[in-house]
């Protein structure tokens, strides 16, 4: 159990943790959730779009957030890290963009005024991750809870509620849609139709298909003398194979003070047996 293969959900993970405490130590935690009245309306501080996914405002958030990343990290693994990586990114702006947007021009004046907050905190995109992990990753075994006692032969039929081992890793995201509900809810909501849009095609084609460059995720592009270096040690794996030392191709024996060559050897085999 470790972040091998996934250095995305490893950066996601360090980059959450670090930034919670940097916010907390340096006192700047007002900064990153929005107020649609005082921040937006009156103030015009847009920028909060961009940056109210940073971190929590809390330790319980930031204790339930990581450990969700961590058990959605085999999207990663499933994905490689460059998918996953762009997907992140592209997840992450339009759910910054989407929710504030919505309370701010829906939700907000159907209910007068009275819903107004969005925490701080990445669960739009933790909620993204989490449709993905839905829809690829399939359950193990499941197991059901009885809501009623009886005999042992009429448990299978008595009633009550059946889980899987995924269960838990939803009920961790779902603590982090209603620590700070309705706001949390929201961004939860919408992370989750993003997520379904992207797997469903439903966004357009340019940002589903768009990846980050190799270099970001740790990938370099092989030089060319990489790709001679490989084809020198299949050509030397090919000889040994059948046989033949390594350089035989170009000289194998001295006749005279001339160095024959392996062409020339078989020519005076086949001259030799006529």
């Amino acid at each position: 159990m470790s972040f091998a293969s996934t250095p995305v959900t490893r950066t996601l993970v360090l980059a959450l943790v670090g930034g919670s405490i940097a916010a907390s130590l340096f006192d700047v935690k007002h900064y990153f959730y929005i107020s649609v009245g005082t921040h937006i309306l009156r103030y015009r501080q847009t920028w909060r779009a961009l940056v109210w996914q940073l971190c929590y405002t809390n330790s319980s958030e930031v204790l339930f957030g990581a450990m969700t990343l961590y058990n959605l990290r085999v999207v990663e693994q499933q994905w490689g890290s460059r998918k996953f990586a762009s997907f992140v990114l592209v997840s992450g702006f339009l759910t910054s963009i989407i929710t504030p947007v919505v309370l701010t021009v829906v939700l907000r004046p159907l209910s007068w005024g009275i819903f107004d907050f969005l925490p701080a905190g990445p669960t739009p995109l933790i909620f993204a991750i989490l449709a993905q992990y839905h829809a690829m990753v399939p359950h193990v075994y499941q197991y059901k809870v009885a809501l009623t006692t009886g005999a042992p032969g009429d448990r299978d039929d008595a009633p009550g509620v059946t889980f899987s081992d995924k269960s838990t890793k939803y009920v961790m995201a779902l603590q982090l849609a209603l620590f700070q509900w309705p706001g949390s809810l929201l961004g939860a909501a919408v992370g989750w139709m993003v997520g379904q849009a992207w797997r469903s095609e439903l966004l357009p084609g340019a940002l589903t298909r768009w990846r980050v460059p190799g270099w970001v995720v740790g990938m370099r592009r092989p030089r060319s003398s990489d790709r001679f270096e490989g084809m020198r040690r299949r050509l030397e794996s090919e000889g040994a194979s059948t046989g033949v030392a390594p350089g035989a191709h170009q000289s194998v024996e001295t006749e005279g003070n001339r160095r024959r060559t392996m062409g020339r050897q078989l020519l005076d085999e086949v001259r030799g047996a006529f």
